[in-house]
């Protein structure tokens, strides 16, 4: 099924993962599939911006995505060149002229989640007079995204420890990317979308992670006007959701979800009751404990 992504998960890069022997609850021996993680240093032109553990893969997309994320670039600015040095574990993003990220480093804070540092106040300040595109969201097209998602062969399937992020258009996904923290797997898709050019007003973007103030942020500045995931929701989440026009859609488990914000954008034209049940096997983590 991951043949039908653009970019699907990466379950065969041994570089990801590893095997480690212990002991089961029976004293026995056990080989259990371990995620690896990895430093990953990020320059925007000569300054050191963060370091960030991540798994290692797609790093330039990364980079890029964490950097407009994080507001320190702006979409208008020309991206000169993407550099990674796989020894040194660095990435040095070049832009054309000189950029306000000084400025940006120094009102630095930690937020909410398993990821790194954030400009807080700089995302909220890309939000303002933010606009979002009034796209259709077909019910029939949550149930379908659900499903072939969450039977794609996946890392976190194998080994767990991990958040998947997925770009999807209509009933389709397109490129799916996987971090131990959910924020870097939400930067390395926006990294994906400014490299590629993609336009974001058609599409809707599906985490395995908690639906927080800062994933709402981080979507709506991509400009993706719909976010779904199997988990749920913090009340700052909504709010802000509620604040941009997101359409906020969580605790998708089978036939069930809850939508809290931007309800309009849905188009009723699935019966749930036609909608199976997950299989066990295939049931995230992330529905029953993120």
């Amino acid at each position: 099924m991951a043949a039908d992504y653009i970019i699907g998960p990466n379950t065969e890069n041994p570089r990801l993962t590893r095997s480690v022997m212990g002991v089961d609850h029976l004293g026995e021996k056990f080989e259990l599939s371990v995620i690896e993680e990895r430093p990953l240093t990020i320059f925007l032109n000569s300054q050191e911006i963060v370091t960030a553990m991540t798994i290692g893969d797609y790093p330039e997309y990364l980079a890029l995505g964490f950097l407009r994320n994080q507001g320190m670039l702006d979409p208008a600015e020309t991206v000169t060149d993407v550099e990674y040095d796989e020894e040194l574990e660095v990435v040095v993003v070049r832009t054309e002229s000189r950029t306000t990220y000084e400025e940006k480093v120094k009102k630095k804070t930690r937020t909410s989640g398993c990821a790194v540092g954030t400009v807080f106040g700089d995302m909220m300040e890309g939000l303002v007079g933010l606009t979002l595109p009034a796209a259709p969201m077909r019910t029939s097209w949550l149930y379908t995204l659900a499903r072939t998602i969450n039977t794609t062969p996946s890392l976190y399937l194998e080994a767990g420890a991990i958040h998947g992020t997925v770009l999807c258009k209509e009933d389709r996904p397109l490129v799916y990317m996987e971090d131990v923290g959910r924020h870097n797997a939400v930067d390395k898709i926006a990294g994906w979308m400014l490299f590629e050019k993609v336009g974001a007003e058609d599409k809707i973007l599906y985490t395995t992670g908690r639906l927080t103030s800062e994933m709402v942020i981080k979507t709506a500045m991509m400009g993706i006007p719909v976010l779904a995931s199997r988990s749920g929701f913090t009340a700052w989440g909504v709010e802000i959701a509620r604040q941009v026009g997101l359409t906020l859609i969580g605790r998708m488990r089978g036939k069930r979800f809850v939508c809290l914000t931007g309800e309009e954008r849905l188009i009723w034209d699935a019966d749930p009751e036609t909608v199976p049940e997950d299989e066990k096997h295939h049931r995230r983590k992330g529905a029953l404990i993120d």
